[in-house]
């Protein structure tokens, strides 16, 4: 979904409403203070419904009791581990816009619309679109046929 870490934090079940055959999740985003609609799997929803009923979380209650700093310190503690530097949950983010972007034909209009950025440069900024990028691609495609 490309969620922040903020709104991930934030989130509780009752977000999450029965619409026809799926389910949907209605938030607003702590940053941008802009709606977000998204389809969340039935599977995820029937896990994570589980996950409230045998942690005893109410409905209308966040469903993760961390703090960004202490998912940030886990996360560190993880990469120390296994020798990885520079990820962050920021990184996850960019990440899954860069998958997205990859795998439905370079979209950058989709991609801007999935994180609401307010424009294509934004989004391209953001994904690591770098002028090397461009140059290798016009370079691998001959103009001059």
């Amino acid at each position: 979904m490309g969620l922040r870490i903020s709104d991930i934090l934030k989130l509780k079940l009752s977000d999450i409403v029965k619409d026809g055959d799926r389910y949907r999740l209605n938030i607003r985003e702590q940053k941008t203070k802009k709606e977000r609609f998204f389809t969340v799997l039935t599977e995820a929803y029937q896990n994570l419904k589980i996950y409230c009923l045998e942690n005893k979380i109410e409905p209308d209650e966040r469903i993760f009791k961390f703090t960004e700093r202490g998912v940030q310190k886990k996360l560190k503690q993880v990469c120390d581990y296994l020798e990885y530097d520079g990820i962050s949950t920021h990184s996850f983010r960019k990440f899954f816009a860069t998958q997205i972007y990859v795998e439905n034909d370079f979209n950058i209009a989709l991609v801007q619309k999935l994180l609401q950025h307010s424009t294509p440069a934004v989004t391209q900024k953001y994904i690591g679109i770098q002028p090397q990028q461009i140059e290798t691609a016009l370079k691998k495609h001959n103009y001059w046929k």
